[in-house]
C-alpha cells in the first residue's frame, strides 16, 4: 500500500511562558517557518502492532517493542509476536509498560538486547533496565542492570540508545514529581549512562553515579550526529503555560532546567534548549539523524514527523495524517516510523498500529 502525502508549510510560534516560579527573565524567540519539499511516499511494512515503542534492526529483521510486554519480530511480510519472560511483571498503563529496547552490538552472535520497563513493587510504580536474550520460545531476562527508577502513570521516559562511545544511555522521566529532576541522588528526570555490562563508567560527570545530565521533564528521544554530538527531545509542561517542547544538545553534567525554567527563561547554570515550540505542544518522542545531519523527530500530540536542522534552527514537516508517531529510525538509507494510535490517546484505524517506510 502506498500513499502520497503533500507537505505543507508549518508555522511554530516560539514565545516563552510567563510567571516562572524562579523569577527568571523570559525572552522572545523568533518565529520559525518551514520550507516545502516534494511529496513523500511510504509503504506499510507491518500492521496491527500493539502500542509499539521502539524500532530495531538486525540486517533485514526488524524488532519492535510493544508496551504490553511483547516484541514484534518482522521478517519480510511475516510478523511473529514474541513473549518476554521477566522476573517482574510489566505494568502497562498511562505512559508505562515495556518501553525502551535496543539490540546489543553483538546481537548476531549473543542474541542479547537491553530493555526498559515499568513495574510495580510495594505499591510504587517504578522502572528498571534489564539484559534480555532471544531464544526459540521468545525472550527471557538474563540480568538486572538497574532497578528503582522513579515511575508513575505518566513521565516514565524510557528511551534506550547505544552511543558512539559504546555506552548505554537511558532517558528517565520526573514521574510527575518535578523536583526530582533537580536532585542528583534521584534517577528521575535524568539521562543516565552505563557501560554495556551495566557498570558506572569511570568518566561519568558525577562520581559513583549513572547520571549523565539532569533537569529533564520527560525525554523520550536521544541520537548522535555524524560528529558524535548528542541531541535529545523533551516534553514541555502541561497546563498554563504549556507547550515548550524542546530539542536539546546534551552534554555531560549539564542541568537542563526543569522545573526551574522553560523556553527562553534564563537562570545562571541552567541550559536553554536549542529549540522550543512556545505554547504549541507537539510531544516529541523518538529521534534519529539522517546522513546529512538532519534530526528526524516523531511526535505524538503533534501527529507529524519533523526534520530539525541544527544549523538553521528550523523545523520542517515531513509526514502527517497518520496519527500519533512514537519512533523513527533510519536503516539502509530508508526512514522507518511507527504509529502510536492504540495507546488510548489516539484514534486508531482498523490496521493500527503500523510500521511505515518512507520512500
Amino acid at each position: 500500500m502506498k500513499s502520497v502525502l503533500l507537505l505543507i508549510v508549518l508555522l511554530l510560534a516560539a514565545c516563552s511562558g510567563n510567571g516562572s516560579p524562579t523569577q527568571t527573565t523570559p525572552t522572545t524567540e523568533p518565529t520559525k517557518v518551514t520550507t516545502t519539499k516534494p511529496a513523500t511516499e511510504f509503504e506499510v511494512i507491518a500492521k496491527n502492532l500493539k502500542t509499539p515503542w521502539a524500532i530495531n534492526f538486525n540486517g533485514e529483521q526488524i524488532y519492535i517493542s510493544e508496551r504490553v510486554g511483547t516484541i514484534a519480530k518482522i521478517e519480510g511480510e511475516k510478523l511473529t509476536r514474541q513473549q518476554v519472560k521477566l522476573s517482574k511483571v510489566v505494568k502497562q498503563g498511562g505512559e508505562g509498560g515495556f518501553l525502551g529496547f535496543v539490540l546489543a552490538p553483538d546481537f548476531a552472535t549473543t542474541k542479547q538486547a537491553y530493555a526498559y520497563h515499568t513495574y510495580e513493587e510495594a505499591g510504587k510504580i517504578l522502572n528498571r533496565v534489564v539484559l534480555i536474550q532471544e531464544n526459540p520460545e521468545g525472550w527471557e531476562e538474563v540480568k538486572v542492570y538497574l532497578e528503582g527508577i522513579p515511575g508513575s502513570m505518566n513521565h516514565n521516559g524510557g528511551r534506550l540508545a547505544i552511543g558512539p562511545d559504546h555506552n548505554l544511555y537511558i532517558t528517565t522521566g520526573d514521574s510527575t514529581v518535578d523536583v526530582l529532576a533537580q536532585e542528583l541522588k534521584s534517577l528521575g528526570g535524568k539521562i543516565l549512562r552505563m557501560t554495556l555490562d551495566g557498570k558506572i563508567p569511570q568518566d561519568n560527570p558525577f562520581a559513583d553515579s549513572y547520571v549523565y545530565s539532569y533537569g529533564h521533564r520527560n525525554s523520550q528521544g536521544i541520537a548522535w550526529d555524524s560528529q558524535g554530538n548528542m541531541y535529545g527531545s523533551e516534553h514541555g509542561p502541561s497546563g498554563s503555560p504549556g507547550g515548550h517542547d524542546e530539542i536539546n544538545r546534551i552534554e555531560p553534567g549539564k542541568n537542563y532546567g526543569w522545573p526551574l525554567i522553560i523556553g527562553d527563561e534564563k537562570k545562571e547554570g541552567l541550559i536553554n534548549p536549542l529549540y522550543h515550540t512556545g505554547e504549541t505542544a507537539i510531544a516529541p518522542s523518538g529521534v534519529s539523524f539522517t546522513a546529512d545531519d538532519q534530526l528526524l523527530m516523531a511526535t505524538l500530540r503533534g501527529q507529524k514527523l519533523f526534520s530539525y536542522d541544527p544549523k538553521s534552527n528550523k523545523l520542517q514537516m515531513i509526514l502527517e495524517n497518520q496519527g500519533r508517531l512514537r519512533d523513527v529510525k533510519i536503516h539502509n538509507g530508508k526512514t522507518y516510523i511507527i504509529t502510536n494510535n492504540t495507546d488510548g490517546r489516539g484514534t486508531p484505524k482498523a490496521d493500527d498500529d503500523r510500521l511505515l517506510m518512507l520512500n
